[in-house]
């Protein structure tokens, strides 16, 4: 295997796992705040809806970066 492709995986699971992360914290934390500000009816499922991919995408994103990062250092 190159090391292009251990790399190109490497930043893939890293994407794979900060989207993970980042859903079940965005999914707590939107339920949170629908709760907290009462928002209304079928609302609430589009407001954590929102909340779970927006947090999935940020931490994805960031975890990918650092797994990019990471992958040029050699130990």
């Amino acid at each position: 295997m190159a090391r292009s492709d251990s790399c190109l995986a490497r930043v893939g699971a890293g994407v794979a796992i900060g989207g993970a992360v980042g859903g079940a914290v965005g999914a707590v934390y939107g339920t949170y705040e629908a709760i907290r500000y009462k928002v209304p009816g079928l609302l609430k499922i589009r407001y954590i809806g929102q909340t779970t991919v927006g947090s999935a995408a940020i931490f994805g994103l960031f975890l990918g970066a650092g797994s990019l990062i990471h992958c040029g250092k050699s130990y």
